[in-house]
């Protein structure tokens, strides 16, 4: 049986979009797991985000809570906030209330990946305060660790990403990923497709 992995995220700029495109990749790579891509609802009104001049969003399906039931494994992506995940992706993670009643989740694997402005922006306490939210539904946290190899101790250029997951440092919104985040990102849905596919079986 195919084992399903959702890619679900929220993105403004497009940085968390791209790391999300490559997952899928990764994640597609493993024989029998089959990724799919989810976006999370916009809370922001759309005057407010022509002022904040953001690009129209891709064109990926908006995913309803009750439908994280039908997965086997999940990798939750999404921009940082003061260090924390953005307030679109925490609005949807509130309105699971029914999957945790329930622990619909319980027992699935998920990992996370991010998009910060500055190296110091969160790209360790945003999967950090994340994890609460993985915890309260019963999902196992999967960090990819230094399974990256080498080039996790890469130090010739400026790159984001950590062993809890996939990243990409942002700028002012003109810096896109960096081949190496892209790298780790691809590797990252490689890396949670195999477990979720194990632990499936």
């Amino acid at each position: 049986m195919t084992t399903k992995v959702y890619i679900v995220y929220y993105s403004m700029y497009g940085h968390v979009a791209k790391l999300a495109e490559e997952i899928q990749k990764g994640v597609n790579s493993v024989e029998g797991v089959e990724a799919t891509l989810w976006q999370v609802p916009e809370t922001l009104p759309e005057e407010v985000l022509l002022k904040m001049s953001a690009p129209p969003k891709p064109d990926v399906p908006i995913i309803d809570p009750a439908q994280l039931a039908d997965a086997d494994g999940f990798i939750f992506g999404f921009p940082t906030r003061y260090g924390m995940m953005a307030a679109q992706f925490k609005a949807f993670l509130d309105a699971t209330g029914a999957l945790w009643r329930t622990q619909a989740l319980a027992g699935k694997p998920a990992g996370l990946f991010f998009s910060t402005g500055s190296q110091g922006g969160g790209q360790e306490t945003t999967a950090l305060t994340a994890i609460t939210q993985l915890t309260h539904h019963g999902i196992i946290f999967v960090p990819v660790g230094y399974t990256f190899g080498a080039k996790m101790f890469e130090l010739s250029e400026v790159k984001g990403g950590s062993a809890y997951g996939a990243g990409t440092f942002a700028g002012d919104g003109t810096r896109q990923p960096s081949q190496i985040e892209l790298e780790q990102a691809y590797h990252q849905g490689f890396y949670i497709a195999g477990i979720a596919k194990k632990l499936k079986q």
